[in-house]
Parts: structure tokens; sequence; C-alpha cells
């Protein structure tokens, strides 16, 4: 079982079509259940194609059980994929092998001193041995520039937000 999983045919300068958002993948999750009187999502989370289904829960450093995960989790692991697969795909591209990449996102969640909400913060960290910290810069930063969840942290993400009954 060591075949290798087959790329999708997607690069950096293919899949643009015009001067607007166009779509190549879209997901929907709905949250459910669960208390939620604390302001904290728990309850239950679920894709609509299945691949996806578990329990939201409380971290214990908030007061809970700490017996499931917490969207700050899923964002980080959102988050570290996300970027793992531009730099790989940037790695690919400069003829480096991407096998040795690993991306560690922290995700903190803390109040916002502006409004007095929630706010996040994010830290990456990739470990790409036996790559000399000069080629790896200007990768790292190409793949920033590609992620939509650097983008996402940096300048925001149009939300539209309705209420359906």
């Amino acid at each position: 079982m060591n075949e290798l999983a087959r790329l999708p045919d997607l690069s950096i300068d293919q899949d643009y079509d015009g001067d607007s958002f166009t779509p190549i993948y879209t997901t929907t999750v709905t949250v459910s259940g669960g208390v939620s009187s604390h302001g904290r999502a728990t309850g239950r989370a679920r894709s609509a194609d299945g691949g996806l289904d578990l329990d939201l829960r409380l971290p214990g450093e908030l007061g809970g059980d700490g017996q499931g995960t917490n969207p700050e989790q899923l964002f980080a692991a959102g988050f570290a994929a996300c970027y793992h697969g531009a730099l790989s795909l940037v790695a690919r591209q400069a003829a480096l092998d991407p096998s040795v990449i690993s991306v560690r996102t922290t995700v903190a969640f803390g109040r916002d001193p502006d409004d007095g909400g929630y706010l996040l913060r994010v830290n990456l960290v990739v470990d790409w041995p036996h790559v000399d910290p000069a080629v790896a810069a200007p990768l790292m930063d190409r793949a920033g520039s590609l992620c939509p969840y650097v983008k996402m942290a940096g300048q925001g993400t149009p939300t539209n937000i309705t209420l359906h009954h």
C-alpha cells in the first residue's frame, strides 16, 4: 500500500478564469446541537458529503470537558494543510522534495482589546530539513501568496451571513 496518491491537476497558473472569483471546490459543514450558552460551539459538525462527522467540545482550558475537537483545532488543521499544500507545490516547481516538509500551526483564541470580543492569532512553523534558509524563504513567501488561509488571515474574507427559516 505504498502507492503514491495522484496529484490534482492544479498549478499556480492554471484554473484561473478571469477577473472574478471562480470557485473550483465548495464544501458545506453544518454544526447543530450542543450547548452554546457560553458563546462557544459545541454539538456535532457534519459535512454535506459525510467525510467529516465529529463532536465539538469546549476545551478544558475554557471550562469544558475537552473530550472532543474544538473549532480552533479544526481551523489549525485546515490552515496547516492549506499552507503545506501550497509550499509543496512551489517546492516541486523548484525541483525540491516536498515529502520532508511539515507545517505546525498554532491557533490562539483570546480577547480582542479593540472591541472586547474574540480574536484568533495564528503562528506557522515550517520544518524543512536539509534546505538552505536562503532557498526556503522565497518559496515560503510564494506559498503564503498562494495559500487562501494566509490571504484570509491577512486580508480578510468576504463573508455573507443570512437567516434561513
